[in-house]
């Protein structure tokens, strides 16, 4: 059975700093592309970054500097520590995973339900 679970998610002030993680099992891990999308309220869903098997990394220009995207091949599992957050990183942030990479959610195959990331300013 494929299967995403996320973690982490919680209330932290601006400036702050919190750690997503992603547990992947069945064929999920043996995705290609592991990636973080998130969405805000009222808003689309959007790429947040991605790695591959080969730890090639993928941010969108609006984390670039702040966010950094890791996977562990033993565990698997792929992380998401956000540094220096804002409160426009406000969102549900979904892991997701596919053979190929994806600027667009169209593009993933595997979800994740989601966890909730609160900044406060």
């Amino acid at each position: 059975q494929a299967q995403l679970v996320e973690s982490g998610g919680g209330l932290v002030q601006a400036g702050g700093s919190l750690r997503l993680a992603c547990a992947a099992s069945g064929r999920t891990f043996s995705s290609n592309f592991m990636g973080w999308f998130r969405q805000a309220p009222g808003k689309e869903r959007e790429f947040v970054a991605a790695i591959n098997w080969g730890d090639t990394r993928y941010y969108s220009d609006s984390v670039k500097g702040r966010f950094t995207i890791s996977r562990d091949n033993a565990k698997n599992m792929v992380y998401l520590q956000m540094n220096s957050l804002k409160s426009e990183d406000t969102a549900v942030y979904y892991c997701a995973a596919d053979d190929r990479m994806s600027l667009t959610t169209g593009g993933w195959r595997y979800w994740g339900q989601g966890t909730q990331v609160t900044v406060s300013s």
